[in-house]
């Protein structure tokens, strides 16, 4: 196909058959791009001519693709990321008067923690701007990021695709959470002794915290798994449950009363926050601002140590005139 053949494709058609690669369902594709299953699937129909190919085949439920159609994607993907990064440059981006929405995945702890403050501040700066967000997990970034579900992540991040670029926020520093009222702060022993609380999306009862207390031949005894941070609350009230959350977590936390948040009483690693985005929209003139938005307001400000500068030695007659 040449140049002139493109009046023929109609990219409302590609786009349809990227989300089909992506979800496999018509009836997920056509919630995710707010058309009817009879627009779907006349729109397959009609990609079934065009490249002259069954392109999907039913299996139970799903739509498995032909070979062709995997073909077919691995070069329309990125031909579609740059036609919407070259269409993205050519608009204008107000906040004060855009209506756009965007799509953003949070990991539970920034959602509870960091989300309002950043929140109130879009809401001042780009009152008419939507925002969807997504909970995403560091094990589900990267497929988001893929499937074009989200355009850009907040949380700790492992591998991610190969087109997405990353961005360091803050150190996420854990800290011990308490709601009990005994003075003084919680040792060792202590913290052994007394039951856990863990926050885990996965439902898992041991993380970094019980590696640490393995290298020291100790263990802690954890008593309840909850999938969100916005449940401790009220388990740790009135209770002598204990749980290590981030820090901005614990300080959220504390000050909704009845928490005390204090440094746990032995070293625990520290993550990274990260921000995370696809490489389409990188120059996108909204993305952009929407991330110069989050990167003011999540990250954490670097503390500049002054060091004074060594004066140069005197010699012993410059050194008495100085001490006059």
């Amino acid at each position: 196909m040449n140049r002139n053949d493109l009046r023929r494709a109609d990219i409302n058609l590609l786009v349809v058959f990227e989300t089909m690669m992506h979800e496999r369902n018509v009836s997920r594709v056509g919630e995710k791009l707010f058309l009817g299953q009879p627009t779907i699937s006349g729109a397959l129909g009609r990609l079934r001519v065009l490249f002259d190919d069954p392109l999907f085949i039913r299996c139970g439920r799903a739509m498995e693709p032909t070979l062709r159609a995997e073909e077919i994607f691995a070069n329309l993907s990125p031909a579609l990321d740059g036609i919407a990064a070259a269409l993205s440059r050519c608009q204008a981006f107000d906040p004060r008067t855009s209506e756009a929405t965007f799509h953003i995945g949070l990991s539970d702890d920034v959602e509870y923690a960091l989300l309002p403050r950043l929140l109130r501040q879009l809401r001042l700066d780009a009152p008419n701007i939507r925002l969807i967000v997504r909970r995403v997990d560091q094990q589900q970034m990267s497929q988001r990021l893929v499937n074009g579900d989200i355009s850009m992540g907040i949380s700790h991040t492992h591998d991610l695709p190969a087109n997405a670029r990353r961005k360091a926020l803050r150190p996420i520093r854990p800290m011990l959470l308490r709601a009990d009222g005994r003075s003084g702060a919680v040792g060792l022993d202590e913290f052994c002794r007394r039951p856990h609380a863990v926050v885990s999306s996965m439902g898992s009862a041991s993380d970094d915290t019980d590696q640490a207390l393995n290298l020291l031949g100790l263990q802690r005894k954890v008593v309840l798994t909850v999938p969100q941070f916005s449940a401790l609350p009220v388990l740790l009230a009135q209770s002598d449950l204990l749980a290590i959350v981030p820090d901005y977590v614990a300080k959220a936390m504390a000050l909704t009363g009845g928490l005390r948040a204090e440094p746990a009483p032995l070293s625990l690693p520290a993550q990274e926050l990260s921000m995370v985005w696809r490489a389409a929209t990188h120059n996108d003139p909204g993305e952009r601002w929407l991330r110069s938005r989050c990167n003011a307001f999540l990250c954490e400000p670097v503390e500049l140590q002054v060091v004074p500068k060594s004066r140069p030695a005197l010699h012993n007659d410059q050194a008495l005139l100085a001490a006059r």
